[in-house]
């Protein structure tokens, strides 16, 4: 995949209705922190687009990201963190919840995890959100730089057996810094957009 054109399209809070989009989505879901603008702003070749909040767990919007006029980077709110009011949590959840629930256009969700530790009970939440949907999450185990490379094998099966991934679900190590796993990821986008699964 060749980023061309880049677009911050809509903006929806948690009062907004969803767009009618007629181009097709994948949607990037994980926990405040784990490194999800760093992720899109790589995969755009934009450095900022992708905003962080200066507060972590603030950012209470879903994103839509018009990518070459093809398809749409959705970003949805960052879940878990820690002081966040229950209220605040609540609203997080149910906007993702009805996010995967009523996109009619949605093609796949990334599902971004730190690889330095074990999932979360929030990330076990939004995997089983995310399959009771219908969709087999594409795992992006972020901050890969972060750990030795002798570490990177059992960091991965750490994921997977905490989760209980099948031994077919993708997950893939990516680094910001060095922008690791980036190909793979257009890799897996050009396979979606010719109508290919993983």
């Amino acid at each position: 995949m060749v980023i061309r054109s880049v677009n911050l399209e809509t903006v929806c809070g948690i009062t907004s209705r969803l767009p009618e989009n007629k181009l097709p989505e994948v949607a990037f879901a994980g926990r405040s922190n784990v490194g999800k603008s760093s992720l899109i702003n790589g995969l755009m070749n934009r450095k900022s687009l992708a905003r962080t909040s200066a507060k972590p767990g603030k950012t209470q919007t879903i994103n839509y990201y018009n990518i070459n006029n093809e398809l749409y980077f959705v970003d949805l709110p960052g879940y878990g963190y820690a002081t966040a009011n229950e209220q605040v949590k609540a609203q997080w959840g149910k906007m993702i919840e009805d996010y995967l629930h009523r996109s009619k256009k949605l093609l796949a969700v990334f599902l971004l995890l730190d690889i330095r530790h074990a999932p979360s009970e929030n990330d076990r939440i939004m995997y089983d959100w995310i399959v009771e949907r219908g969709y087999r999450p594409v795992i992006i185990a972020t901050k890969a730089d972060k750990i030795k490379r002798s570490q990177m094998a059992g960091q991965l099966k750490l994921i997977r057996d905490t989760l209980a991934i099948e031994d077919d679900t993708t997950v893939m190590p990516y680094s910001a810094l060095s922008k690791q796993g980036r190909d793979e990821i257009y890799a897996f986008l050009d396979g979606l957009l010719e109508g290919d699964t993983i």
